[in-house]
């Protein structure tokens, strides 16, 4: 089995503009069974509606606008990234949050290309499973994380190759410790990782004052003016999530070592997943469909 570590960079004023950001730089590590690096993929993307780069995505990546002016579209690239993606069977892909595989995908769609290599391959969100590991409640980026593990971390941050590299050294680092049977696929979320927070601040702010909160206060006293609740697929989604926050205890008690995974193991398991909601597809595949990632500050 090959694993391989994925980073992107994008373009765009999240919040501020209607226009979808855009994926501007891909970049990939491919391991082996034994985790160590046997290729790579690095390529730059133009973008159709961000043209120039956002000043602050300039500063924070070091990308040359040059770099981003003579780069191929982004149906080129991926039929690229795809290819090489081909050399590995039966892959598990590895990602810092949800952000980088959600930008691709909503890409694809954007492009209307085919997802389907996107919605089949299963993914490990390594930022998830760190914090697991450490027991932390906040999301840390991937230099903080090398910081902590004593590794260096050579490169350039906020590089998607460097990135890729440097997610791979983290992984090796806490492979042995990480619980597979987190193994998934992409899905498509109608709620964001702001509206997800509320939901988990509102729940601690409560709980410290000794309330116990009930759905229905808080959806007619907290998201009734903060959240657009519209579409009654993010309403519900939002719900299920209030639902299973209320359910996680403060002290969980320590797992076991989780056995590592072998290309059984993983294809079981997403196997028994791709039949379960988990892995279920909404009707609308369309780019204003979020995804799934609490990482969003985590990423450029």
């Amino acid at each position: 089995m090959d694993y391989i570590v994925l980073d992107i960079e994008f373009n765009g004023r999240k919040f501020a503009s209607d226009l979808p950001m855009e994926v501007i730089e891909i970049g990939a590590v491919r391991l082996d069974a034994s985790l160590q690096p046997i290729d790579e993929f690095t390529a730059f993307i133009k973008p159709v509606y961000f043209s120039k780069l956002n000043s602050f995505i300039q500063k924070k990546t070091g990308i040359p606008q040059e770099s981003i002016n003579t780069a191929s579209g982004f149906p080129k690239v991926i039929r690229q990234f795809l290819e090489w993606l081909g050399k590995s069977e039966q892959p598990l892909l590895f990602t810092w949050g949800g952000e980088d595989l959600k930008r691709i995908v909503l890409d694809t769609r954007m492009h209307k290309m085919d997802d389907a290599y996107w919605l089949a391959t299963p993914y490990y969100d390594l930022l998830k499973g760190y914090i697991r590991i450490k027991g932390l409640t906040n999301d840390v980026s991937v230099e903080a994380a090398l910081a902590e593990l004593g590794l260096s971390s050579d490169g350039s941050a906020h590089r998607a190759l460097d990135d890729a590299r440097m997610t791979a050294d983290i992984l090796r680092s806490v492979y042995k410790e990480l619980d597979f049977s987190y193994t998934q696929h992409y899905k498509d979320l109608y709620t964001n990782a702001k509206e997800r927070r509320l939901v988990k601040n509102s729940i601690r702010l409560l709980r410290s004052q000794k309330l116990e909160p009930t759905w229905e206060s808080f959806l007619e006293h907290v998201l009734k003016d903060k959240v657009k609740l519209e579409d009654p697929r993010k309403e519900a989604e939002l719900k299920n999530y209030f639902l299973a926050e209320l359910e996680k205890k403060a002290n969980k008690p320590e797992k076991e070592d989780a056995a590592l995974p072998t290309e059984e193991s993983v294809r079981e398991h997403t196997e028994h997943t791709s039949d379960t909601e988990g892995l279920s597809q909404p009707d609308d595949r369309s780019p204003s469909a979020s995804s799934s990632d609490a990482s969003d500050s985590n990423k450029a």
